[in-house]
C-alpha cells in the first residue's frame, strides 16, 4: 500500500498518468506473485543476492495461510530443493523450518524427507547449508522425529568428510541438547561431541572452544563434571594456538557456570594447573584472550586462592612483553580489588607498575602512561595521589619526548577524571614550579601542559594561575620558549572570555622587540594581511589577535 502510494503521488506531481497503471498492478500483487521472481533470485550464482532472496521468502512464508502455504508456498520449495543445482538446494535448507509448523502431517513428512536427502547432498556446500540450518530446523520438530532424524542427520553431519561441514554440526549441537531430556544427552549427543572435541581439524576443536560456555548449560551439571572438563583440559593444552585462545577466552565462563558444590576442587584440580601453563604460552593472541578473563577467577575462588595461586599470575603477566596482555590485566584490577582490597593489590601489584614506569625501553614507560587513566580511575584519587602522582609528574621531564607530550595527555584525562578542584590543589601547583626550571626543554613542558590542561581545568584556574607564568615566560632566554608562548597564548585564548584587561599584558608580549614571536604573531592575522608587511599594520595584527584571544572584547 505505501508503494502503491508513493507511485501514485509521483504521477500526480509530475502530472503523468502512465505511472498509474503501475500502482494499481502492485496494489493487486499478492503473495504468490511476488514468490516467482524470488524464486528465481533464490538460484542465482551470487551468494548475497541468494542469501537476499530467502531472507523475503521466509517473511512471505509468515504471511501466507496454512492452506496457502501448502499450495503456493510448500511446491516452491520442494522445487528449489530438487534443482539441478546446488544454488537452489542450498536456498532450500533456509526455508524449511519457516513452513514446517504450519502443513498438515502428510507435507511435513515430505519436508522432513527433503531435508534427509541434502543433509547427504553430493555437493559439500549443499550439506554446508543443511548443517548450519539443522539446530534451527530441529526447534521445529516434534521431540520423537528430533530423536529419530535429527540426531542420525547430526551425527552424520559430524562425521562428514568436509571439516567445514563438521564445525557447523557443532554449533547445532547446542540446539539439539536444549530440545532433548537429561537422560537422552549421553546416548544421543555425547558421544559426538566427544568426538568433536578431539577431531583432527582444528577448524572443528576451535568451534567446540568457542561454543563451549553454550554446550556446558545445555548438558548440565553432572555432563559437565564427567565429559566437558576434560575436554575443556584438552583445549586449553591443543596443538594449535587458535584452539587455545578460543578455549582461554571462556575460561571465566566456564568456571562460573560449573556445579557449586564441587566449583572450587575442579578449577584448582583441572582448570587452574592449565591456566598456569597458559600464562607463559608462546603465542600472544592465547596471552592476550587469558589476560582478559583471568581477573575474574579472584571472584570465584575467593580472597586466600586469589593471594595464594592468582597473584602470581597477575604479575607474570603484568610483565609481560605483550602491551595488550599487560592491558587487559590492569584494565580488569577492579575485579581483584573487591576480592582482595586495594592495600594488598598495591602491595603485589604495584611494584611491578612502578618498575615498568620506569623501564630502561621508553615504549615501555609509554605503554604504562596510556594505561595510567584507567588504573587510577579503578583504583580512586586517595590511593593515585598517594602512590601513583609522583610518578606522573616524573614523565613529564623524561628524556624522551614522547614520553613528555603522552604525560602532558595523561595529566588532561586524570583532570577530566578526578576534576578542577583536584587538578588546582595537585597537578596545577607542580606544573607551573616547572616554570623555573634550568632545564629549558622542561620549561617547554610546562607550556605543552597548560595548552592541554587550560580547557579541562576552566576558565578561573587558566586565568588566575596559568596566564601570568605564560606571560612571565615570554621573557624567557630561549627563543625556543618564547615561540612556544605565543603558540600557547593563541592555544588557551579561547578560554580567557571577556578577559580585555589582559590584552595589554598580550601586547607586549606578542609585539615586543623578539622577533620570533612577531613572526609568530602571524598566526592571528587574517590571510590577507599576510602580505602587509609594513610597520603601520602591525598594530591591525594585533588588534585582530586580541580578538581571538578575547572573544567579544572591544572593536578598535
Amino acid at each position: 500500500r505505501q508503494v502503491t502510494a508513493t507511485v501514485s503521488k509521483m504521477a500526480g506531481a509530475d502530472g503523468d498518468d502512465s505511472l498509474y497503471p503501475i500502482a494499481v498492478l502492485i496494489d493487486e500483487l499478492r503473495n504468490e506473485d511476488v514468490q516467482p521472481p524470488l524464486e528465481s533470485l533464490a538460484t542465482v550464482e551470487e551468494t548475497v543476492v541468494r542469501d537476499k532472496a530467502v531472507e523475503s521468502l521466509r517473511k512471505i512464508s509468515q504471511e501466507h495461510s496454512p492452506v496457502d502455504l501448502e499450495v503456493h508456498f510448500e511446491p516452491l520449495v520442494k522445487r528449489l530443493a530438487s534443482g539441478d543445482w546446488f544454488t537452489s538446494r542450498t536456498s532450500a535448507c533456509g526455508l524449511f523450518s519457516v513452513c514446517y509448523p504450519r502443513v498438515s502431517s502428510t507435507v511435513k513428512a515430505e519436508i522432513r524427507q527433503h531435508f534427509r536427502t541434502l543433509c547427504s547432498d553430493d555437493t559439500p556446500m549443499v550439506r554446508r547449508a543443511a548443517a548450519s540450518k539443522l539446530g534451527e530446523f530441529a526447534k521445529v520438530l516434534e521431540l520423537d522425529y528430533v530423536k529419530s532424524d535429527i540426531i542420525s542427520l547430526f551425527t552424520a553431519l559430524a562425521s562428514d568428510e568436509q571439516d567445514s561441514v563438521r564445525l557447523l554440526a557443532v554449533e547445532a549441537c547446542v540446539s539439539i541438547a536444549t530440545l532433548l531430556p537429561q537422560e537422552d544427552l549421553e546416548t544421543l549427543v555425547m558421544p559426538t561431541l566427544r568426538q568433536a572435541a578431539e577431531d583432527k581439524s582444528w577448524r572443528v576443536r576451535y568451534m567446540v572452544a568457542d561454543k563451549f560456555s553454550e554446550l556446558q548449560k545445555a548438558v548440565g551439571p553432572e555432563i559437565t563434571k564427567n565429559d566437558l572438563v576434560p575436554a575443556f583440559q584438552n583445549l586449553l593444552k591443543d596443538c594449535e594456538a587458535e584452539v587455545r585462545a578460543a578455549a582461554a577466552n571462556k575460561v571465566k565462563e566456564f568456571c562460573e557456570n560449573l556445579p557449586e558444590d564441587s566449583r572450587e576442587q575442579i578449577i584448582m584440580t583441572h582448570i587452574l594447573p592449565c591456566v598456569k601453563e597458559l600464562v607463559s604460552d608462546t603465542n600472544q593472541h592465547v596471552k592476550s584472550a587469558l589476560a582478559s578473563v583471568i581477573m575474574g577467577l579472584s571472584t570465584i575462588l575467593g580472597k586466600d586462592n586469589t593471594i595464594e595461586h592468582l597473584l602470581p599470575l597477575f604479575l607474570a603477566q603484568l610483565k609481560d612483553e605483550c602491551p595488550e596482555v599487560r592491558l587487559n590485566i590492569i584494565s580488569n584490577l577492579d575485579c581483584v580489588n573487591e576480592v582482595i582490597g586495594i592495600r594488598q593489590l598495591s602491595q603485589s601489584l604495584l611494584p611491578a607498575i612502578v618498575e615498568l614506569a620506569e623501564d630502561a625501553k621508553w615504549r615501555v614507560r609509554l605503554a604504562i602512561i596510556e594505561y595510567m587513566p584507567l588504573l587510577a580511575g579503578q583504583l580512586g584519587v586517595e590511593f593515585f595521589d598517594e602512590k601513583l602522582n609522583t610518578l606522573c609528574m616524573a614523565w613529564l621531564i623524561d628524556h624522551v619526548y614522547a614520553i613528555r607530550e603522552a604525560a602532558t595527555c595523561n595529566l588532561m584525562k586524570l583532570v577530566k577524571k578526578f576534576g578542577h578542584e583536584w587538578a588546582q590543589n595537585t597537578i596545577v601547583p607542580k606544573v607551573l614550579g616547572m616554570a623555573n626550571d634550568p632545564n629549558y626543554l622542561h620549561r617547554m613542558t610546562t607550556l605543552f601542559c597548560i595548552n592541554a590542561l587550560s580547557e579541562a581545568c576552566g576558565q578561573e584556574i587558566t586565568t588566575k594561575q596559568m596566564l601570568p607564568v605564560v606571560l612571565k615566560m615570554a621573557n624567557d632566554q630561549v627563543a625556543n620558549v618564547r615561540f612556544n608562548v605565543a603558540k600557547s597564548l593563541q592555544k588557551i585564548g579561547p578560554v580567557l572570555e571577556s578577559l580585555y584587561v589582559l590584552c595589554p599584558h598580550a601586547r607586549r608580549c606578542l609585539l615586543g622587540p623578539e622577533a620570533e614571536l612577531k613572526i609568530s604573531f602571524v598566526l592571528f592575522q587574517r590571510p590577507s594581511d599576510r602580505s602587509q608587511t609594513s610597520a603601520g599594520k602591525a598594530d591591525h595584527r594585533y588588534r585582530h589577535g586580541c580578538q581571538i584571544l578575547c572573544p567579544g572584547g572591544p572593536q578598535w
